[in-house]
């Protein structure tokens, strides 16, 4: 086609708009190819492309997406949602971003597990270390709602466990999960392999849920757990129970609820306060399930230090009391056995609407 005087004045030429929309006459060519950022015109002659100055704002949002490292399939997602709905384009790319977080924290924490890994043996060379071990209690109650206990809470010297299970099997499927990690608390553990030996152990607890729920997909279990190695506590984690790590007076949470509304806040599409009272709350993503679907657990090391102290727990204790508050009982810094107590007691006194477990550990110098 041929570009009359007048229509040329309101065009930019490949190279012109490249400079303009910082992307190479390179990148311009093969976001034609795949009907990403199509020229305004083509000449039918010499096969050149102009653009019109009206595409640069589209052209900058790729440019800025690729450097977000944006894969084009969904580079053309946000600039399609971008011309009808900018706010669903901007929540798109909040999603995308999420995602990138979540995979660079597993890398993150993969990277340090090997770097410790690998230097562990030279650092512990001639190096004084103080022993340490567990001081540790553990405790499952019905409620003050529900007819019976599905929950199952575990703590010795090495295995801390916590499982909710769900479903008209969820107690033997809790219970199951639990008991399959027991081997693991007598068993003398290997630092380096922890994780490989913790994943394993999972496998494990997953076939036992399955057998307890004979096919029954709305059968199944959540399972949190700590595994114990003299200087280092390995964490697997499924579904919705949650580890809190108490030092120096702060509360840390160390596991990442797998539920539809945490994907939700992750996504930015809603507040953590909107999701207290979501349809959905307790809705999983993650369990172990009578369905035989492969579930891949949260793993990860974290080093102890003298005076940590460890809380796992069931939903049933974090839907109804406030971290606040549960930091300060676990700041309390009674027992383990007395902390516990205290923590259920908060739970029931709160109306006690689920079942509610709690272990608190303690990682002591001795």
């Amino acid at each position: 086609m041929d570009i009359s005087h007048g229509d040329r004045m309101d065009m930019l030429t490949i190279g012109a708009f490249a400079k303009a929309c910082r992307l190479s006459p390179k990148a311009l060519r093969l976001y034609d190819e795949l009907d990403l950022l199509r020229p305004a015109r083509v000449d039918p002659d010499t096969g050149y492309r102009y653009y019109a100055v009206g595409q640069l704002e589209q052209a900058r949002l790729v440019a800025w997406l690729r450097r977000l490292g944006m894969p084009l399939a969904e580079i053309r997602q946000v600039c399609r949602l971008h011309d009808r709905d900018s706010t669903a384009a901007a929540r798109e790319i909040r999603a995308y971003w999420a995602r990138v977080e979540a995979e660079t924290a597993v890398r993150r924490d993969l990277a340090a597990f090997l770097v410790d890994h690998l230097t562990e043996d030279s650092d512990e060379s001639g190096k004084d270390t103080a022993m340490l071990e567990l001081r540790y209690s553990a405790h499952s109650d019905t409620g003050r709602v529900r007819p019976a206990n599905q929950d199952t809470a575990y703590a010795g010297a090495r295995l801390l466990a916590v499982a909710d299970g769900f479903g008209p099997a969820g107690a033997p499927a809790s219970s199951a999960a639990v008991e399959a990690l027991r081997f693991l608390d007598t068993d003398e553990v290997p630092a380096g392999g922890v994780l490989n030996l913790l994943e394993d152990a999972v496998r494990g607890a997953a076939q036992a849920v399955r057998d307890v729920a004979d096919g029954a997909d709305e059968i199944g279990t959540t399972l949190t757990a700590l595994l114990w190695t003299g200087s280092r506590l390995a964490l697997v984690h499924i579904g919705d129970s949650r580890a809190y790590l108490l030092r120096d007076g702060e509360l840390f949470l160390i596991t990442h609820d797998h539920t539809v509304v945490q994907s939700m806040i992750d996504e930015g599409r809603l507040t953590p306060e909107e999701a207290v009272s979501h349809p959905q709350r307790s809705l999983l993503l993650k369990a172990l399930t009578g369905d035989g679907a492969a579930t891949v657990p949260d793993l990860r090391l974290h080093d102890a230090h003298p005076d940590d102290r460890y809380l796992l727990c069931s939903d049933g204790l974090t839907g109804v009391v406030a971290e606040d508050r549960i930091r300060e009982l676990l700041a309390s810094r009674g027992t383990p056995d007395e902390t516990v107590g205290a923590l259920v007691g908060a739970a029931n006194e709160a109306g006690g609407p689920d079942n509610v477990s709690c272990v608190v550990a303690d990682v002591v110098a001795v």
